[in-house]
Order: structure tokens, then C-alpha cells, then sequence
């Protein structure tokens, strides 16, 4: 039985999760421990405990940060009602958001000022969900899946504008706005596709890899919409069977009985060291033909925040 691994690049960080890690790690070198993160900076288990033991404090809500400490907002990104709690508590803060989500904030605030209605696609309960639509509550409406797409009923007379959380599947994302259209033929999409463009390319790339493969496994942990999403791609692609894990060690031997094609991604918020412990222990059981599939090149970097920035200028550490 020929054994082999199908790669998939691209796979792991991305821009905004790599500008919100170095972020957290800056922040430690520059003000010292402890520095406070309101929220996990990105959904991965690996990473948190990492910053953790450089001295980064998690925390749930802004309130349990001492007053006048360093915090640092999370990849997701906040409501304005986080950002006055802040300034409440005499809070410095760094705001970690991905710049395409903050791209989906302003969205948000240019349309409610129109008196749009404004239907956000969207997990109810998720960070980057909470945030955005905290920029306007009274003119956001989530609308969570195709069922969420069938029974919204909108303000009757508003005009409609859909928009999207950044790390959902294209295809269910396509399938609610068309759903949406059908009931409502003169919603307005957004200037731009909001879903973002490395958990697109995350996606394209096991649909390539899914039809080839007995199994499929995705480096992520549970709380991360994007790995969760490409575990699932995986299954409605072709793939035989999909898991989900944080680390190797969670690899069962029976996942490899009749199995000679391994599928294997990361989610954007991971990083490469996990995926080659993966590699390392197929390898053991096998799987040493290692071969990567390219669905696309991405070369996009962001600038840490400004504010961060300027603090590193003034210490010489620019």
C-alpha cells in the first residue's frame, strides 16, 4: 500500500493572527509582565498557554484588568462599549484587530449612519460576531446559518445590507446570502467580500486535497470557526473521514486502518510547529511520502498597532 501525506499550503498563520501573537510578545518585552489580553488573541489553544508562560493574563472581560495596567485586544476584536470600559478604567490599550475585521466594523458603522438594517451572518456568541455588531446593536441583526437565513423577519420598510463574520465556509456563507436574495431580492451586498482571504485560500486548498483522501486531519483546537470549518470542507469534499486536534499526541492508531492517503491543514491560527509534530508522527506509521498541494500564494503583512509601535520608536526599539 503506497502511503503518502497531501499538504496543503497554504496552512497556518495568517497576517492578522501573526500580527496579534507578535503583538502580545512585543508587549511583554516592552512593558514587562504581567500584560492583560481581553479574550484568548486568537483561538488556539498552543498559542495561549505559550504567552501564558511568558507572562500574559487572560481574562474574560475588561473589568477583572487592574486599573491602569496594559491590555491588549484579541484578534476578534471588541465593541466601542469595550473600548469606553477601558478608558473608564484608565486601561492602555493595544488593539490587536485583524485589519479585515476592522474593515467589517467600518462597514457596519458607514451603513447604520444610511439607516440600513443590517444582517450580519455570523456565529451568535462568537468574539468577532459580539464585536461588530456592537457597533451598532440597534441596526445589527445575526442571522446564524441557512435555518437563521430562512426565519429571520426584518424591520418591515429598511433597507437591507448583508455582511459576514470573517472565518466562515464560502460555500454556506454563499448559500445564506442566496437564501437571503430569494426572500428579500433587494438586499444590498457588501463592497467587498468580507470572508477572509486565508481562510478562503485554507479552504480551497483541502477541497483539492478531500476527494484524494481516506482521512483528513486538521490541526486547530475546538473554539477555532475557521479550523472547525475546514474540518467540515474536508467531508462535504470527499474526504473519507475529517478530525480536528490541537496536537499529535491526539493522532488514534485505528484512524489508519485501510487508509493510504492522509489529507493534513492547519487552521489560520496555528502555528507550523504543531503541523510538523503531525508530519513526524504520520511518519512513524508510514506516512514519510510527503507531498505539498499549493491552492494559492499569500504574502500579505500587517503592521503592529500604531500605538505599540510608537512606544517601541520612543524605546529605541523600532
Amino acid at each position: 500500500m503506497a502511503k503518502r501525506v497531501l499538504l496543503a499550503a497554504p496552512r497556518g498563520y495568517c497576517a492578522g493572527v501573526d500580527r496579534a501573537v507578535i503583538t502580545v510578545e512585543k508587549a511583554l518585552a516592552l512593558y514587562g509582565a504581567p500584560v492583560y489580553v481581553r479574550k484568548q488573541i486568537v483561538h488556539n489553544v498552543h498559542v495561549v498557554t505559550s504567552l501564558e508562560a511568558k507572562g500574559a493574563i487572560f481574562v474574560d472581560e475588561t473589568d477583572e484588568v487592574p486599573e491602569g495596567q496594559t491590555v491588549v485586544f484579541s484578534a476578534h476584536g471588541v465593541s466601542p462599549m469595550v473600548h469606553e470600559e477601558a478608558a473608564a478604567r484608565n486601561l492602555k490599550t493595544i488593539d490587536a484587530t485583524c485589519p479585515l475585521v476592522t474593515k467589517v466594523h467600518h462597514e457596519v458603522r458607514r451603513f447604520a449612519t444610511e439607516d440600513a438594517e443590517i444582517l450580519l451572518i455570523g456565529h451568535h456568541g462568537h468574539e468577532e460576531v459580539e464585536g461588530t455588531a456592537g457597533e451598532a446593536p440597534d441596526k445589527v441583526r445575526i442571522v446564524d446559518g441557512l435555518e437563521g437565513a430562512r426565519t429571520i423577519v426584518p424591520t418591515p420598510g429598511k433597507n437591507l445590507i448583508w455582511l459576514s463574520q470573517t472565518t466562515l465556509s464560502v460555500d454556506e456563507t454563499m448559500e445564506t446570502v442566496a437564501i437571503l436574495k430569494e426572500r428579500f431580492p433587494d438586499i444590498q451586498a457588501p463592497p467587498s467580500d468580507d470572508i477572509c482571504y486565508a481562510t478562503q485560500n485554507r479552504q480551497e486548498a483541502i477541497k483539492v486535497i478531500a476527494p484524494q483522501a481516506d482521512l483528513v486531519i486538521v490541526v486547530g483546537s475546538q473554539n477555532s470557526s475557521n479550523s472547525v470549518r475546514l474540518a467540515e470542507v474536508a467531508l462535504e469534499y470527499g474526504a473519507k473521514a475529517s478530525h480536528l486536534i490541537d496536537y499529535a499526541e491526539e493522532i488514534q492508531d485505528h484512524w489508519f486502518t485501510n487508509v493510504e492517503t492522509i489529507g493534513v491543514t492547519s487552521g489560520a491560527s496555528v502555528p507550523e510547529i504543531l503541523v510538523k509534530d503531525v508530519l513526524a508522527t504520520l511518519a512513524e506509521h508510514g506516512f514519510r511520502d510527503v507531498q505539498e498541494i499549493t491552492a494559492a500564494e499569500e504574502s500579505l503583512l500587517f503592521a503592529l498597532p500604531p500605538e505599540l509601535r510608537k512606544d517601541m520608536k520612543a524605546a529605541g526599539q523600532a
